[in-house]
């Protein structure tokens, strides 16, 4: 018998973004392959601690329960080879994770099989992963900060929370502001209030997860969906009347008109949040879990913004809680 994936929500999520790998990913970086799986040989049976990506998974899985057939699947997708492998799977177990299929690579880059698993929203901590998946347009696709330190997440309900241009949306009104100024942009988005927005890298799932949500009942569903952005008044007309185009429905809106979000994500308390600049996430991953969406490489905005998470210095990697460019898993 052969199972659908299409007919689900599928994420995708690295060992490293699953679980804490990071020092078994110095010890990858810092001597060699061999040392590496060394370690893993004689660290097999020590549990691995809860990843960024750990309570979202958790939580996500835990729809399966209010419904009759599957809703949501997710498969570790890792570049460890399956025996290193193993004690990520042990981990899994452990933690009751209702997570069956994998891949391992052996080091080769996760991207090519995102299509393979239908996958609609790849967590990961190698950046090359997840530019290609947003060049692509394969499925949308985050580059996971590291986890916060006290972070409790609400067991009742499932929040995710998006910024607006550039994630929901094309960064086409994004790159106005950045090139033009704020009256500009503002005269820009009252000129289309009426014109759906473009989509975004997030576009796609956010349908999906709408769709989800109706499929389980207003009523029954804990998944609620918010979107924290900088825009305010008039510009936050068009987003509404964008995702009522959509036929999605939000449980929040912040419109924050230039304040910090990291407060909002505070009393928030997401299970993750998703927007495309460092200079929010830094603040934010030091609370909730946290993670940056790329621009698409010929995106006019990569011009403005020529400084990539790559070729940072390793102090500010560590400031942005990014991962590193070389991956074990």
């Amino acid at each position: 018998m052969t199972f659908d994936l299409n007919e689900v929500l599928v994420i995708g999520v690295s060992s490293r973004a699953l679980f804490d790998l990071e020092h078994e990913n110095s010890i990858y970086q810092q001597q060699d392959v061999e040392a590496y799986r060394r370690y893993q040989y004689e660290h097999e049976n020590t549990l691995l601690g809860k990843g960024t990506a750990f309570h979202l998974v958790k939580a996500l899985l835990s729809l399966n329960k209010l419904s009759d057939e599957r809703l949501v699947e997710v498969v570790v997708m890792s570049k460890n080879s399956p025996d290193t492998g193993l004690r990520i799977l042990k981990s899994i177990q452990h933690y009751d994770l209702d997570i069956t299929r994998s891949a391992f690579t052996g080091g080769d880059p996760l991207s090519p099989f995102l299509q393979a698993y239908s996958v609609d929203l790849l967590l990961t901590r190698h950046s090359d992963d997840a530019q290609v998946a947003i060049d692509t347009q394969d499925c949308a696709a985050a580059l996971i900060y590291d986890p916060p330190e006290s972070y409790q997440p609400d067991h009742d309900k499932i929040r995710i929370a998006f910024d607006a241009d550039a994630v929901l949306f094309s960064d086409e009104s994004e790159y106005i502001y950045k090139t033009e100024g704020l009256e500009r942009f503002q005269q820009n988005e009252s000129d289309k209030e009426d014109i759906a927005l473009p989509d975004g890298p997030f576009a796609k799932l956010v349908r999906v997860l709408s769709r989800l949500n109706r499929k389980l009942g207003a009523d029954r569903s804990p998944l609620r969906l918010s979107i924290v952005t900088a825009r305010n008044g008039p510009a936050h007309l068009r987003v509404i009347k964008t995702l009522r185009a959509w036929d999605v429905n939000v449980d929040q809106a912040f419109f924050l008109g230039g304040m910090s979000k990291e407060p909002v994500l505070s009393a928030l308390r997401p299970h993750i949040f998703f927007d495309d600049q460092p200079a929010h996430l830094i603040q934010a991953s030091k609370h909730v879990p946290s993670s940056q969406v790329p621009y698409r490489s010929d995106s006019q905005i990569q011009s403005l913004s020529p400084i990539t998470i790559d070729s940072k210095s390793s102090s500010e990697q560590a400031a942005l809680g990014a991962a590193p460019v070389r991956e074990s898993s």
